[in-house]
């Protein structure tokens, strides 16, 4: 299988990570400033570490793709919770919507590290 252009999605896809990492952490920061880091080292450290052979080209600890499905998941919905939470209704809307064509775009690549890359 000829590894789709992805260019569209991994850019809504970096766009959602960036918010889920601000997100994330302000809405944590009025309850914890450890709970606001932890947040930040999760969601910027798990993807860093592990990565699925053939989608990644430096992979730390190599896992099946489901994992990297499952990820990318973990940062949609704590870009989308976390927005909800902590900022007015228009960014949050604004937020889903990203989110939204996220998981839109994201479908050919999850098909490949289900099939190919090894789901």
């Amino acid at each position: 299988m000829e590894r789709p252009d992805d260019r569209r999605a991994s850019v809504l896809r970096f766009a959602t990570e960036l918010v889920a990492w601000v997100a994330a952490p302000w809405a944590l920061a009025s309850y914890s400033w450890a709970l606001a880091v932890l947040a930040v080292v999760v969601l910027i450290g798990l993807p860093t570490v592990f990565a699925t052979p053939g989608d990644k080209a430096q992979v730390i600890v190599p896992v099946p793709g489901a994992v990297t499905i499952l990820l990318v998941l973990l940062q949609l919905v704590a870009a989308v919770v976390a927005a909800w939470w902590a900022w007015p209704v228009w960014a949050a809307v604004v937020v889903s919507v990203l989110a939204a064509a996220t998981l839109v775009t994201e479908q050919p690549r999850w098909r490949r590290l289900l099939t190919r890359v090894g789901g």
